[in-house]
């Protein structure tokens, strides 16, 4: 299927999943508390999304390689992503990230978590892993009430935004 505006390859990314990309192509996902970290080598024109569904995995082993549900979670998906530039011989340094979703759609708050939501659970983990691995974030648009679709171009880097009111986003 082509895209419309832009005549690209478009992707769908389903909750969980994970694409990383040189071609030209556009990667369109629906945010609601889930969250989209994607990053970007301006100078190997590589470009990575992810779409998490919670922030933490529970497994107690490590989120590189061994995690057979990795993309499920934030936390594996962002380290896992990083692998993936590793071997196209990326640095941390070269990566651009932007992290976008996190709402808090319909505000249920995590047992024990402090009255924390997933939704703010899953921005922060983004942002510690990302900060951790020395990746500079240069965009996000997290947290609100309203969900998010993002169409994203591996290619270039380039992501646009919509927002969608509660009853376009089904998730």
């Amino acid at each position: 299927m082509r895209s419309l505006v832009s005549g690209l390859p478009l992707l769908y990314l389903k909750p969980g999943e994970f694409i990383i990309r040189s071609e030209p192509a556009a990667v369109a996902t629906v945010l609601g508390s889930c969250v989209s970290v994607t990053m970007f080598s301006p100078g190997f024109r590589v470009g990575a999304i992810c779409h998490g569904l919670l922030p933490q995995c529970r497994d107690a082993g490590p989120c590189r390689n061994e995690c057979g549900e990795g993309f499920r979670y934030v936390d594996c998906s962002v380290l896992l992503m990083i692998d993936r530039f590793r071997e196209y011989g990326i640095g941390g340094s070269e990566i651009e990230a932007k992290v976008f979703g996190g709402s808090d759609m319909y505000d249920p708050r995590v047992p024990g978590g402090g009255g924390a939501t997933v939704g703010s659970m899953n921005i922060a983990s983004a942002q510690r892993i990302l900060g951790a691995e020395n990746i500079k974030i240069v965009s996000s648009d997290t947290g609100g009430r309203q969900g998010r679709k993002i169409i994203f171009h591996p290619h270039t880097g380039d992501v646009f935004l919509k927002r969608v009111r509660r009853a376009e986003s089904r998730q």
